[in-house]
């Protein structure tokens, strides 16, 4: 009887001890395949919205009141230079044209009647027929009469010159970019009518914020590429930096020359200007790998002797380039960039040769 009991004892503590097994076994954590990266310090990039403006544009208008007769341009027009691109209605300056000629003429004919009157005032003193009163009184009236038609000739060379004012010129071959008047409308002295640009000369405006991350200066370089195709770049570098930033934003308006660029670079298109700063590198991370915890901050920590994740407390600022880290990670570190949600501490995890590794 007490070799059968030993038995069924032996029998019992076997069988509990392959089921303990089991259940360890069971409750083991399965090695989870992960992707990650390797934290490498990368470049300060800083990229801004702007867009492509020409370097040189003139508001052009009429310098004398009128009402406008013509304006054969419109915006988009390629134009030549001392093309006309407007005109107003010249009756009242040509009217004044034809006075100040009247003038002359009547300026010139009493002229010549002062010069015959002082030369016969002369004759006459030289015979003692005249006093010298009175050719000195004829010399002054033709003196008066000289300056007369001086004053004539000059009335009418700026009611010449204003009759010109009648049409807008361009100064320079252009695309007009901006009409402000229609036929029939009075337009004042100095008032836009047409607006033209140099397509020539183009560079891209932007507004640049506190948070850039080196001191402007002109020459700065940048690489500018457009908005809706991002693959075509230019090089561009500052060529101008306003005095005073934007009372609201705190913006600078920059100026940035481009460089020989192609036709796809249109005026008004919208551009991406990016700048990197290797001198001021740093820690990034992609926010695939963030995990947010009671308001703070963690990613999961790769050990490399036991393949093994931890969570890793950090601090995170972020930029226009990313997530910057400011503390809790050095370079080298591996971290886990996807599948953060379905990880536990100290479980095993297997790195693929493929990884990402900036």
């Amino acid at each position: 009887m007490k070799s059968r009991g030993a038995v069924i004892t032996s029998l019992v503590v076997l069988a509990l001890t392959i089921a303990g097994c089991s259940r360890e076994a069971e409750e083991q954590e399965p090695v989870r395949p992960v992707l990650s990266t390797v934290l490498a310090p990368t470049p300060s990039a800083y990229t801004v919205t702007g867009t492509v403006e020409p370097r040189y544009k003139t508001d052009l208008g009429f310098r004398v009141l009128g009402r406008l007769i013509a304006r054969p341009v419109y915006v988009g027009d390629f134009v030549k230079q001392d093309q006309v691109l407007a005109a107003i209605d010249p009756t009242a300056l040509e009217l004044a044209v034809q006075s100040a000629k009247a003038d002359l003429s009547r300026a010139q004919a009493q002229l010549v009647n002062a010069k015959a009157t002082e030369d016969r005032k002369r004759v006459l003193e030289l015979s003692d027929a005249a006093s010298k009163q009175a050719l000195d009184d004829a010399e002054q009236a033709r003196a008066g009469a000289e300056a007369s038609v001086a004053r004539a000739q000059a009335n009418l060379q700026k009611s010449l010159e204003q009759l010109g004012y009648a049409q807008v010129k361009s100064d320079f071959a252009g695309v007009v970019t901006m009409v402000a008047a229609e036929v029939g409308q009075v337009v004042s002295p100095g008032q836009s009518v047409v607006t033209v640009a140099r397509p020539d000369a183009r560079e891209a405006l932007v507004d640049i914020g506190t948070d850039f991350p080196v001191p402007l200066h002109v020459g700065l370089q940048f690489t500018v590429s457009l908005e809706l195709l991002p693959a075509i770049t230019v090089a561009g570098q500052i060529r101008e930096i306003a005095p005073e930033a934007d009372p609201t934003t705190r913006t600078r308006r920059v100026r940035i020359s481009l460089l020989d660029p192609p036709d796809t670079f249109r005026l008004g298109s919208t551009i991406r200007a990016s700048f990197e700063s290797p001198e001021n590198s740093a820690l990034r991370v992609p926010e695939s790998a963030v995990l947010t915890r009671d308001g703070k901050k963690f990613v999961w920590l790769v050990d490399s002797q036991s393949k093994t994740v931890s969570l890793q407390k950090l601090e995170l600022l972020a930029d226009p380039s990313g997530l910057r880290v400011t503390g809790g990670l050095d370079a080298g570190a591996r971290i886990v960039t996807a599948g953060i949600h379905s990880l536990k501490d100290g479980q095993k995890v297997r790195i693929d040769d493929g990884d990402a590794t900036p």
